[in-house]
C-alpha cells in the first residue's frame, strides 16, 4: 500500500510545501488585510451608485420595493466601508505596534551595538528580523503604497542579510547548543552565562530553528527545537505557528531518529486534533506496521507509549567527521584539562627582552608560560587599547568572509569549519600596523619579511575554527608554494577583546586550552628546529558563547629564518 512508503511522508513535498507558503505569519496571516472579495464588493457597488442610479433615479420613489432594496444595498455598503476602514485601521495598529516594539528594541541595542550581539540569540534575531520580518512588514505596507516608507526599503535592502544568514545564525545556535551542552530551554530563556540581555525564543523562533535543522535533515536538532516549541506552546505561550504544525515536523524527525514508539504517539496526537492533515493518517498506519514488523522479529510485546518528554540527551548525537570532536568540545567547556601540579610547577613568568634587543631593553615584555611542551607563551600588554582599536578600526571595512587555504591546490577558499570574517593589514595602511609588525619581530627574534600579513578576524555568533593545523603537511606540499616563503614555522596570536563565555584557543593533543585576554597575545612554533611539523599544535577556536571575539594575527614562514632559527641536531629538536 503507498503509505507504507516513507516518502508519503512528504520529506521534499513537505518542505517544499511549506517553503512557499511558510507558516502564515506574512501580512495575509497575523495581519488583519482588506478582503479581496468584500473591497470588490465594495467598489462594484460604489459603481453602481455612481453609474446606474442616476437613469432610474426618477423611478425608484415610485417603488417602496425598489426603495427597500436600496435599504439593504446602502447597508451593504456600509459594512463594506467598515471592513475596509478596520482593514486600514488594523494595518495601521500593527504597523505601530511594529515602530513602538521597533523603538525599544534599537535604543537598547544602539546603546551597545557589539554587547548587545554579543548574546548569541540576539545575534540570530536579528538576522530574521532583518532577513523575513521586515520583508513581512514590507508586504503589509505595501497594499496601501507609501512612497517613502518603499523606497527607504529599498535604499537599505542592499544591505539586508538573507536566507543564507539567517539559516547560519541558526545553525550557529545549534553548534552552541552541541559545544556547551544547552539545551533548548537554556537558549529559550536567555539563560546563559556571561549574558547581559534578556534575549528569549518564543514558540514561532524555535519553530523556525527546529525546521532550519529539518530543511537540512538535521533531525537531531529538528527534535529539539520542534520539542521546545511544542513545550512552549503547551505553557500558554501564544503563537502562530499551530500545535498541528509543531507536531507534524516533530513526529517524523523523531522517526528518523529510529524512536518509532514515541514518533506513533506523536503522531496520534496530530491525528486527534486534525483528523483531515493530509500525512498524518497514513503516518500512523506506516509507523505501527514498521514498529509491529520489528516486535515481531524480536519476539517482544507492544512497548508503552514513552512518557518522558524529550530532552537534551534523549538521542545520541550523529557523528561527523571530526575524529576529535568529543575531546575538542570538552576542552571548550573546561573539560578534560590536562594542566596539573607537576606541569604548573614548570611554569614560570619572566621579563623578556629578545636577547638584548634596544627596543625591548628599556621596556621588556612580561612573559608566562602558557604549557611546557609544546612550549607555548602568552605576552601581557602586547597591544594598548588604543592599538587595538585602531586595528579594528582599519579591518572594519576589510571584513569578508574567512578562508583557509586549500591544501592541494594553494588557492583560499571558505569552509564549513572556519566561520569568522577576516582582514589581511599592510604596514602601508597604518603606521600602527607596521608598529606591532616590528614588535612582533623583536619579541620572537625572527625575520618578518617572508611572513604573511597581519590578519584580523572577528568572530561572531557561534564563531569557531574547528581543530587544524597552521602549517603544512606532507601530504600536502604546495598549500604555500604560490607565496615562496616555505611552510609556517611560528604563529603569533594577539587577543583584541575579552569574551564572556566561550572563545578558548584549545590544542586537543596534549589539552590545553588558552583564554583570550585582551591586550595580550600568545606564541609558538609549528615547526621543529629540523623543518618537520610538530603534529601536536593541532588547535581550534572554539564557537564564542557570549561576546565578540577579535584576534589578530602572523603567520611566521620559514624562508629568512636560516641564521634565526638554525636546524637542530635531530628531527624533533
Amino acid at each position: 500500500m503507498s503509505y507504507y512508503r516513507t516518502n508519503n511522508y512528504g520529506g521534499a513535498e513537505q518542505v517544499e510545501h511549506r517553503a512557499a507558503g511558510g507558516h502564515h505569519r506574512g501580512a495575509s496571516g497575523k495581519y488583519l488585510v482588506i478582503d479581496r472579495d468584500r473591497m470588490r464588493t465594495f467598489l462594484s457597488l460604489v459603481l453602481w451608485t455612481l453609474l446606474c442610479c442616476p437613469s432610474a433615479r426618477a423611478e425608484i420613489f415610485t417603488s417602496i420595493s425598489q426603495m427597500t432594496d436600496l435599504i439593504y444595498t446602502e447597508k451593504e455598503l456600509v459594512r463594506s466601508l467598515r471592513d475596509y476602514i478596520g482593514a486600514e485601521e488594523s494595518k495601521l495598529a500593527a504597523v505601530k505596534s511594529w515602530a513602538h516594539r521597533l523603538d525599544d528594541l534599537t535604543r537598547v541595542s544602539t546603546s551597545d551595538p557589539e554587547g548587545y550581539l554579543a548574546h548569541p540569540v540576539n545575534a540570530y534575531k536579528l538576522m530574521k528580523r532583518l532577513n523575513t520580518q521586515w520583508s513581512e512588514l514590507e508586504t503589509l505596507v505595501l497594499q496601501n503604497p507609501s512612497d517613502a516608507f518603499i523606497s527607504n526599503m529599498s535604499v537599505h535592502r542592499q544591505y539586508f542579510p538573507g536566507d543564507e544568514d539567517e539559516t547560519g545564525a541558526a545553525k550557529a545556535l545549534m553548534r552552541l547548543q552541541d559545544t556547551y551542552r544547552l539545551d533548548s530551554e537554556a537558549f529559550s530563556r536567555g539563560k546563559l552565562p556571561g549574558v547581559h540581555y534578556n534575549a528569549l525564543l518564543y514558540v514561532d523562533d524555535c519553530f523556525d530553528m527546529g525546521k532550519t535543522a529539518y530543511n537540512d535533515e538535521d533531525y537531531y536538532h529538528a527534535v529539539l527545537w520542534m520539542q521546545q516549541a511544542l513545550r512552549q506552546l503547551d505553557g500558554g505561550e501564544e503563537s502562530v505557528t499551530t500545535k498541528a504544525d509543531i507536531l507534524d515536523y516533530l513526529s517524523y524527525s523523531v522517526y528518523q531518529m529510529g524512536d518509532l514508539a514515541r514518533a506513533i504517539e506523536l503522531t496520534r496526537r496530530l491525528v486527534a486534533i486534525a483528523p483531515t492533515h493530509q500525512r498524518a493518517g497514513g503516518n500512523l498506519r506506516y509507523f505501527e506496521h514498521l514498529l509491529l514488523k520489528q516486535l515481531n522479529e524480536k519476539n517482544q510485546d507492544y512497548p508503552p507509549a514513552p512518557e518522558e518528554p524529550i530532552q537534551l540527551g534523549t538521542y545520541s548525537r550523529p557523528k561527523d567527521h571530526l575524529p576529535e570532536r568529543e575531546t575538542y568540545e570538552a576542552l571548550c567547556r573546561g573539560e578534560g584539562l590536562q594542566m596539573n601540579d607537576a606541569r604548573r610547577s614548570r611554569l614560570f613568568c619572566r621579563y623578556h627582552d629578545g636577547r638584548r634587543n634596544p627596543r625591548l631593553l628599556l621596556k621588556p615584555m612580561k612573559e608566562e608560560d602558557e604549557w611546557d611542551s609544546p612550549h607555548i607563551v602568552r605576552y601581557l600588554e602586547m597591544l594598548s587599547p588604543e592599538e587595538t582599536e585602531r586595528i579594528k578600526e582599519l579591518a572594519k571595512p576589510k571584513l569578508a568572509r574567512a578562508t583557509v587555504r586549500d591544501p592541494k591546490t594553494g588557492v583560499l577558499t571558505t569552509a564549513n569549519y572556519r566561520v569568522s570574517k577576516s582582514a589581511w593589514l599592510e604596514e602601508e595602511d597604518d603606521q600602527v600596523i607596521a608598529r606591532v609588525n616590528q614588535r612582533i619581530e623583536d619579541i620572537t627574534g625572527l625575520e618578518l619579511d617572508t611572513a604573511e600579513l597581519l590578519q584580523v578576524a572577528n568572530y561572531g555568533v557561534g564563531g569557531q575554527y574547528e581543530p587544524h593545523y597552521d602549517f603544512s603537511r606532507k601530504d600536502e606540499p604546495d598549500a604555500f608554494k604560490r607565496l615562496g616563503t616555505g611552510n609556517r614555522v611560528a604563529t603569533f596570536l594577539n587577543y583584541m577583546s575579552d569574551v564572556e563565555a566561550g572563545g578558548a584557543t584549545v590544542f586537543p593533543d596534549f589539552g590545553a586550552a588558552i583564554r583570550p585576554r585582551k591586550g595580550t597575545a600568545v606564541f609558538w612554533y609549528n615547526l621543529f628546529r629540523s623543518g618537520e611539523g610538530d603534529y601536536r599544535t593541532r588547535h581550534a577556536a572554539c564557537p564564542v558563547l557570549v561576546g565578540s571575539k577579535w584576534v589578530s594575527n602572523k603567520w611566521i614562514h620559514e624562508r629568512g629564518q636560516e641564521f634565526r632559527r638554525p636546524c637542530g641536531l635531530t628531527e624533533v629538536d
